[in-house]
């Protein structure tokens, strides 16, 4: 599915908490539902201490933290809705959930770890496996980049992407993570391939993510030295958006459920690019954008393909707001 929700305010909250320790993926998410929902959110984080961190997801939080303390990331007034992503929100979720005595609606996003009882309502990627009366699980992650966005990127493009060369290739890099490593072969085979069909007129665009080590950046940087490019070094605008929006195929690393989510989002075609390692959960996930025509495997050719944009997110946020009205109906006033 991939749309926009009706702009009414019925039904809505009034007062929107998001909630994690700041990881920017994790804050991405519940952002994205935020807005989909449409009510700008209050961004509030976590940092518990030692030896509180060290009990997460489970609790209790820390004593600093607790809702009458100055400072502290749940300060009432108890807001209407909390959205929360993290190993460390969950037990602050769970305090709101209980001290507000129902007056919040709890979401989670992800699998919390502790059970399903901790929130009003939880999202899980498909291939997470958690089921539950109040669990929504879907293929792709919840998102920012929205079909609204995209359509507003391409009416202004970034000055920076020359717009008479074709194809547009972008390479959205993420990391090594606990199943993949991303190794100097890999950069080789990508590099290689870029710079022959740079070769034939693409316009090259890369961005690196937080998670790609400086090593794998500087090494693609010497491949692609000399070559019609855009790559993002953090300076300036992130042209991230605009990346999505302008490309004519997608090189997308095997390692981030949100990367591939957001590219899924865009129609474009997309290329995965898939380290050594043992893909472990995430082989449901790929095979699954493989059978429904937008992904396919890099070997190193790359042929500019269209497929039906995949975007969970505004079913999501319909749902959560499902949930919500059905909760709040008893309550004089909502």
């Amino acid at each position: 599915m991939h749309g926009q929700m009706n702009n009414t305010n019925a039904g809505r909250p009034r007062s929107l908490w998001v909630l994690t320790d700041g990881k920017a993926g994790d804050e991405a998410n519940c952002l994205g539902v935020a807005e989909a929902i449409g009510v700008e959110p209050e961004i509030r984080r976590v940092n518990p201490g030692k030896p509180w961190v060290w009990l997460m997801p489970h609790g209790p939080i820390d004593p600093k933290d607790h809702e009458d303390k100055p400072g502290s990331p749940i300060a009432k007034p108890w807001p209407d809705m909390v959205i929360a992503s993290g190993r460390r929100a969950v037990a602050y979720l769970r305090r709101i959930k209980l001290r507000s005595g129902g007056e919040t609606f709890t979401v989670f996003l992800k699998d919390p770890r502790v059970g399903t009882a901790c929130a009003d309502f939880i999202w899980a990627p498909e291939h997470d496996g958690l089921r539950g009366a109040n669990v929504m699980a879907t293929l792709t992650a919840p998102h920012r980049i929205s079909a609204a966005k995209l359509d507003a990127a391409r009416a202004a493009p970034d000055s920076r992407i020359p717009p008479f060369m074709k194809p547009k290739i972008a390479v959205i890099l993420g990391g090594s993570s606990g199943r993949y490593e991303l190794t100097r072969k890999d950069v080789d085979t990508l590099g290689t391939a870029l710079k022959e069909h740079a070769a034939q007129g693409a316009f090259l665009m890369v961005t690196p993510s937080r998670r790609t080590p400086q090593r794998i950046v500087d090494d693609l940087r010497r491949h692609l030295d000399g070559l019609p490019r855009f790559f993002w070094d953090g300076a300036g605008d992130n042209p991230y958006l605009h990346f999505l929006a302008q490309a004519d195929a997608l090189i997308v690393t095997a390692d981030s459920h949100n990367m591939l989510s957001e590219a899924a989002a865009t129609g474009t075609g997309i290329y995965l690019l898939e380290p050594d390692g043992d893909p472990g959960k995430f082989a449901h996930f790929h095979n699954r954008l493989e059978e429904m025509g937008a992904l396919r495997r890099f070997t190193g050719n790359i042929v500019p393909f269209r497929s039906t944009p995949i975007d969970a997110t505004p079913g999501i946020a319909e749902a959560v707001l499902k949930a919500y009205t059905g909760q709040r109906k008893p309550h004089a006033g909502v």
